[in-house]
């Protein structure tokens, strides 16, 4: 009996000991973050390893479109690492709209990441412009200063997918021929920007994310519970206008009817006054 029931023991341990061992050849055969990243680009800078191991090749719009800039090198970058700050500090900008082409050969679910920073400008509607990919608007007037400042790093992520196909972003669908189109488009505040750029395989919880910002947080926090309070109190204001910003379209224009008539009929009264009794005395004559 006791050698049955040890056997019945070895055997779990042993069943037990080779899930371990498949499990850990499963997680060790998945693709890490670097694997998974199809095309990685430093805008207006050189090729560059960040910390994730994704790879960044030199612009390859070099002496072909737009103007690279490293004026960003002068400044420390924010919610960046110290190794990756170079990848905010370099940038590729146009007098007009520019962008790049992504070859995207597999079907799946793919993100693109777009990474920012203003370098330049102290204050926001200085710089405005909107992305495409593929003629939808994925990023629509994008003020960076007004996002998260100066000297700052601010990614915005755009997941999407390409199935049988077509290209599914933002809801919207369209004709897929193997090409990620990206462009920076022109708007009326000075010229659209990027400052590096890469399409990964995954998920958005896939996306490495950046350092945490103090000011950011605590700003994002009072915004969204201004949009809890609109909610909430929606019917109040739009029945009653805002206290602390009251509409105003101009000077008052008096009111005719509120005037005081007394001050028009006084002369009016001696007028007729005097009139009376003159034609009384040329009747007489």
């Amino acid at each position: 009996m006791r050698r049955v029931t040890a056997r019945c023991v070895w055997r779990l341990v042993f069943a037990a000991l080779c899930l371990l061992v498949e499990e850990c050849r499963t997680e060790s055969a998945a693709p890490n973050l670097a694997e998974r990243v199809i095309w990685a680009v430093n805008s207006g800078g050189d090729a560059h390893t960040d910390v994730h191991g994704i790879h960044f090749k030199k612009d390859p719009l070099e002496g072909k479109l737009g103007k690279a800039s490293d004026y960003g090198l002068r400044s420390p970058i924010l919610r960046s690492t110290l190794e990756d700050q170079v990848l905010y500090q370099t940038e590729r900008y146009n007098e007009d709209t520019f962008g790049y082409e992504v070859p995207i050969r597999e079907e799946g679910d793919y993100i693109l990441v777009l990474k920012f920073s203003e370098v330049y400008f102290a204050q926001s509607q200085q710089k405005v412009f909107d992305v495409r990919v593929n003629g939808h608007v994925v990023v629509k007037d994008l003020d960076i200063f007004d996002r998260v400042g100066h000297s700052t790093a601010h990614d915005e992520i755009v997941p999407l997918s390409v199935k049988r196909g077509k290209l599914s972003v933002h809801g919207e669908v369209s004709t897929f021929n193997g090409k990620l189109a990206v462009e920076f488009v022109k708007g009326y505040y000075d010229n659209p920007k990027i400052c590096a750029l890469y399409v990964m395989k995954g998920k958005l919880e896939d996306v490495p994310k950046l350092q945490p910002h103090p000011g950011l947080e605590k700003r994002e926090d009072e915004e969204e519970e201004e949009e809890e309070g609109e909610g909430g109190e929606g019917e109040k204001k739009s029945t009653s206008p805002s206290s602390k910003n009251p509409v105003r379209s101009g000077p008052r224009t008096p009111n005719p009817y509120a005037t005081d008539n007394s001050s028009l009929m006084f002369p009016i009264l001696v007028a007729f006054g005097v009139f009376i009794p003159t034609l009384f005395c040329l009747c007489r004559l």
